[in-house]
């Protein structure tokens, strides 16, 4: 509840920390405000509407987290997520008014699923070597995010991936990193947001590309030609539930390994090391999933880049408060924001990674029961870029190395929730063919 919101001094912090966190996290995540639109303007909905609401649903989202769960957590439509709605839309099943139904039935089951306590069951059911390869594994993934986004790892048709030319923007994100490194290694606070100006900095100085907008302020933009579109009914057939089932499990999933991962750098843990408030956390996220749906966005979730804040030493929800209230006036300054060009962010993304391997000392490598399923996520939500991929791999492997090792007591019964639903999820798109094939056979 509001009444039970903690001041900033009650968790060993200060106001001007969490501000400097809050600023934090919207800077890493900023680029929200134009990749979503991007990505959902191309299932035929209007661009500047998606601009608009992208800024007022992870406002609206991160507000509630930070109001309501007291925690430095930021909400926004997730990545990945926009992919699959937009997929939904170009491979012809579904228009994207019936695709906002679907979101909007996701985040319903998803709501289901919390207020019977299945998803705190199943977070809780994650061994600790688990929970730390989860944030290994992101840690991983979000600096190879950074590394791409700075230039420094590019594609590659040969070898998929490899090192990028040194290129002068490359220089300029190095130097906002080396600013990064710099205060860390004095242990001084706002070292992400500083290094993140003096690229940005260096950016409007030299590079061509960066350039001051006419106009600072945006005044023209609306939601009325998408939000309040959704087909609830529409979307309520038997054909779209693997789609449906598809979105919540990959908002479950990406939702429950940022929070593991984000919560336990936080230190928002008991002596039992489980996450205080997490039924909330949980139900918030389900809720901003359908709250985005009506007005008119994919699935919202809770982002990974929450971690550079708390790195930067947020713990309350006056982390999250300044971040919402950042993304409200970004409606307004969509064109400042604008300039912040992708690698001078990169860098806090490559440095929150840094932070984030740290988990790697509390697996547990002596037992390989442990260690290779820990071993499969970090490497897999890595390499198959996806947080629910990843960890549907991971989970799985850990219940059948289990088994073959004569330690089925091992598993408690939410993981065997766990492990079917990742099944599931893993070969949702080759039922129909199996359910052919079996019906051939009898």
């Amino acid at each position: 509840m509001a009444g039970e919101y903690a001041e900033p001094g009650e968790k060993g912090t200060q106001f001007k920390t969490e501000l400097v966190a809050g600023v934090t996290t919207f800077l890493t995540m900023a680029y929200i405000i134009f990749v979503n639109p991007l990505i959902l303007s191309s299932a035929g909905m209007d661009r500047n509407a998606l601009i608009a609401v992208t800024c007022i649903v992870s406002a609206v989202a991160t507000l509630i987290v930070g109001v309501f769960a007291n925690a430095p957590i930021a909400m926004a439509p997730g990545m990945g997520l926009n992919a699959f709605f937009a997929y939904l839309v170009a491979s012809g099943r579904m228009d994207w008014q019936t695709a906002l139904g679907v979101v909007f039935l996701s985040g319903l089951l998803f709501l289901v699923l919390t207020l019977v306590g299945l998803r705190k069951k199943i977070v809780e059911a994650i061994p600790a070597s688990l929970i730390s390869a989860i944030a290994v594994g992101i840690g991983l993934f979000i600096t190879f995010i950074g590394l791409t986004k700075l230039g420094i790892v590019v594609a590659d048709e040969h070898t998929l991936v490899s090192a990028g030319p040194l290129t002068f923007t490359v220089l300029i994100g190095l130097f906002g990193l080396l600013v990064m490194v710099f205060f860390e290694m004095r242990k001084m606070t706002g070292g992400l947001v500083l290094g993140i100006l003096a690229a940005t900095l260096l950016a409007i100085l030299f590079d061509k590309e960066v350039r001051i907008p006419e106009h600072l302020v945006a005044l023209d933009l609306n939601v009325t030609a998408i939000s309040f579109k959704l087909n609830i009914l529409g979307a309520l057939k038997w054909s779209f539930f693997g789609s449906i089932f598809t979105l919540m499990f990959m908002d479950m999933f990406d939702s429950i390994g940022t929070l593991v991962a984000c919560c336990h750098q936080a230190k928002m843990v008991d002596d039992q090391d489980r996450i205080r408030g997490l039924d909330r956390l949980l139900g918030i996220d389900a809720v901003a999933t359908m709250i985005g749906a009506v007005f008119g966005t994919s699935t919202t979730t809770a982002y990974i880049e929450s971690a550079a804040g708390i790195e930067q030493g947020g713990r309350t929800g006056v982390t999250s408060i300044v971040t919402g209230v950042l993304f409200f006036l970004a409606l307004l300054f969509v064109p400042i924001v604008g300039i912040v060009p992708a690698y001078a962010t990169a860098p806090a993304l490559i440095m929150v990674g840094l932070f984030m391997m740290k988990e790697v000392k509390r697996i547990n490598f002596d037992d390989l029961a442990e260690a290779f399923p820990a071993f499969i996520i970090v490497v897999m939500i890595a390499l198959s870029y996806s947080i629910s991929t990843g960890l549907a791999f991971g989970f799985i492997s850990f219940v059948l190395i289990k088994i073959i090792s004569g330690r089925i007591g091992d598993i408690r019964a939410a993981m065997w929730v766990i492990a079917l639903m990742s099944l599931i999820f893993l070969t949702l798109d080759h039922l129909p063919g199996v359910i052919e094939y079996l019906r051939g056979l009898f």
